[in-house]
């Protein structure tokens, strides 16, 4: 029951912070509070001592603090509904021209998400503010202070704005968009590959018991410590049929089980509690769906609708990385307990799988563009001096023999 609750609340959690309006909504409660805080502050009996000693912070009627509040609240409406109508015209471009995968890269910008929480915040500040104010005869009971913040915080918006016209057009840039997924799938391919050589190979357990997914949708992995401690609690070994980012199907075959020959009813309800299988894909979890999505957004970029080899080569040239630090390093498949015990064994994909799912469409689409050859000859001899690789040296080859053809039929 507590497992079911806690995979619930994690599940629920990633939800929440991968929202474009988590940020946004922190922050005009933040605003929410400051309104709240100012207005007890200006009529406190210090705000009134300073506004009686300063006489330019006071507003002699109502009516000029509503109209202050009332134009600044359409102004920042229509600043909001400006900058995001921008950025969704800009999101459609990308998704038309590199791949609609791509735009939780945009959408989930956290610097965009802020800017937007502030003009919310201001917006819930300035009306916060405005229902605060009464028609009564002396001026010093005006929110004077909170309305001269107000203007600070419009002035902030407006700079807001200008740096926000230059980061979005530089944001939607196609190098910026292939350089986040690159840093995105280093960054998962660094906590998943930690291994310097690949020395432990997928094992079938023999007497196994056969576990079927408890439902349809993504297997995105399981939950590390969780899965060990069942492991240990229970005195089995399993091992996992298909690596991370696998669609699988309600009653087909997920993992084997070492141990026990019978189990208990509740079994495999506990079981699933700790392993993930969800819709959609992220590469946090599964650094192969960053790698995929550089491929796509090559092989889209040489279609010839979009006849773009430039964005082409960006990709070709995160891909190259990626792979060159692939090869180098190597994910750990058997997983052990504190006492070194074995206790998980997760499949995962080999350096050649993942090679020709993603180099090869690219070979296949560019194979008659002097640009991309001209660059995948680059990479493919980096990867060589790296390692020696059958399908590196197989497709240096083609690459080789496709250039040497060109130069026959121009000469």
């Amino acid at each position: 029951m507590v497992q079911g609750i806690l995979k619930w609340l994690r599940t629920v959690y990633k939800q929440t912070i991968a929202s474009i309006a988590f940020i946004p909504a922190l922050i005009a409660i933040f605003f929410l509070l400051l309104s709240f805080f100012m207005v007890q502050f200006d009529f406190s009996e210090f705000g009134k001592a300073i506004k009686s000693n300063a006489y330019w912070l006071t507003l002699k009627d109502a009516s000029t603090a509503r109209s202050i509040i009332s134009a600044i609240v359409s102004g920042i409406i229509s600043l909001t509904v400006f900058s995001f109508s921008m950025v969704m015209i800009l999101l459609n471009q990308a998704a038309s021209q590199m791949s609609n995968r791509v735009i939780d890269k945009l959408i989930g910008n956290r610097f965009q998400q802020t800017v937007l929480g502030f003009y919310i915040g201001t917006i819930v500040y300035a009306l916060f503010l405005l229902s605060t104010i009464r028609e009564i005869n002396s001026g010093i009971y005006v929110p004077a202070i909170s309305t001269y913040f107000l203007i600070g915080l419009t002035v902030i918006d407006i700079f807001f704005f200008i740096y926000f016209l230059h980061y979005v057009t530089q944001s939607v840039k196609y190098e910026t968009i292939i350089h986040r997924i690159h840093d995105t799938t280093r960054r998962s391919m660094e906590k998943t590959c930690v291994a310097k050589s690949d020395t432990e190979g997928h094992s079938n357990l023999n007497e196994c018991t056969i576990i079927t997914a408890y439902k349809s949708g993504i297997y995105q992995g399981f939950v590390h410590e969780g899965l060990l401690s069942f492991c240990q609690k229970e005195d089995i070994v399993i091992s996992f049929l298909y690596p991370s980012g696998t669609s699988v199907f309600r009653g087909n075959p997920l993992l084997e089980i070492k141990g026990h020959k019978s189990f208990p009813e509740t079994f495999e309800d506990d079981l699933s509690k700790f392993i993930n299988i969800y819709r959609g894909q992220e590469i946090k979890s599964n650094y192969y769906y960053g790698l995929k999505q550089l491929m796509e957004v090559a092989v889209k970029a040489l279609s010839p609708g979009i006849n773009d080899p430039g964005t082409a080569i960006l990709s070709l040239q995160s891909l190259g990385e990626l792979f060159s630090f692939r090869l180098q390093n190597h994910p750990v498949t058997h997983i052990r307990n504190k006492e070194g015990i074995v206790r998980v064994i997760s499949k995962e994909r080999s350096f050649s799988e993942m090679f020709k799912d993603c180099i090869y469409p690219i070979w296949d689409y560019g194979k008659a563009d002097r640009l991309v050859l001209k660059e995948l000859l680059h990479i493919l001899s980096e990867l060589k001096r790296l390692c020696e690789h059958p399908l590196v040296n197989e497709l240096l080859e083609l690459v080789q023999k496709a250039i040497a053809k060109q130069e026959q039929e121009r000469g």
